[in-house]
């Protein structure tokens, strides 16, 4: 059975960082293609990055590009979303998912969220 647990999300200050981190369970991190997407209050899904099961080539949103990246761990089974430089709109729930390919618009399964709120 597929899980994700997401963990690691918390309020920050403008400017600061955060590591998100994503326990799966059911699969191996290292043959699927993950990725982190956010959903802000009122708003739609939002893909935010993505590391390819093959080759591990990585993806980002333009509005996180430079700030956030996406890692994953073999020995852990986690996928980890390193964010700096955060900004008030980043605020959002962030969701770790599986897809088909990063270049795909539709998520598989996902976790149940970890909320990430940016103010001063």
């Amino acid at each position: 059975q597929v899980q994700l647990v997401e963990s690691g999300g918390g309020l920050v200050q403008p400017g600061g960082s955060l590591r998100l981190s994503c326990v799966a369970s059911g699969f191996t991190v290292d043959y699927v293609t993950m990725s982190w997407f956010r959903q802000a209050p009122g708003k739609g899904r939002e893909g935010v990055a993505c590391i390819s099961s093959s080759g591990g080539s990585t993806y980002y949103a333009d509005s996180v590009k430079g700030r956030f990246t996406i890692s994953r761990d073999s020995a852990k089974n986690t996928v980890y979303l390193q964010m700096n430089s955060l900004k008030p709109e980043d605020t959002a729930v962030y969701y770790c998912a599986t897809k088909t390919a990063c270049v795909s618009s539709r998520f598989g399964s996902w976790g149940q969220g970890s909320q990430v709120t940016v103010s001063s």
